[in-house]
């Protein structure tokens, strides 16, 4: 017998949310600072998720507060997980090329990530999680959860 997985996926959008408005604020305010600090927080995520800023803040304050309630469904976290590391390491990069004095490639790495998390706000598609499939189907070691198969 296995046991169903859950994700609470207001949790994510909460999560695309911030991370939108923090990076985007960065880009406006020309604070690489910003970024850097989207980043620690992104990776720290994926890294130890109760630790998550972003999810401490939804768990503590938005939920009880009511401001949003959760949607709990059956899916697997870890290509959440795997894709906040990707998107934590693409705004790190960017952040390292910023210090460099390369702003278009800096800001354009940060830009990405603020659209890949637009897109999985806004639309539902995370290219991570994607991403994170296509290597489980390609038998990559470490990406072991196959797609939660739906129930009708």
């Amino acid at each position: 017998m296995t046991v169903e997985r859950r994700v609470d996926h207001q949790q994510i959008r909460a999560n695309q949310a911030f991370t939108i408005t923090l990076l985007a604020l960065a880009f406006v305010l020309d604070a690489p600072w910003l970024a850097a600090f989207t980043a620690a927080v992104m990776l720290m995520s994926a890294a130890v998720p109760s630790l998550g800023l972003f999810s401490r803040v939804y768990r503590h304050l938005l939920l009880p507060a009511g401001l949003l309630r959760p949607r709990v469904i059956a899916d697997n976290p870890e290509p959440h997980r795997f894709a906040q590391l990707v998107g934590g390491t693409v705004v790190a990069l960017g952040t390292v090329a910023l210090a460099a004095g390369l702003t278009v490639p800096g800001w354009g790495l940060v830009g990405l990530v603020i659209a890949l998390a637009s897109l999985n706000l806004f639309a539902g598609w995370c290219a991570g999680c994607t991403l994170y499939y296509w290597l489980h189907r390609l038998g990559v070691p470490g990406f072991d959860r196959a797609p939660v198969e739906v129930r009708r």
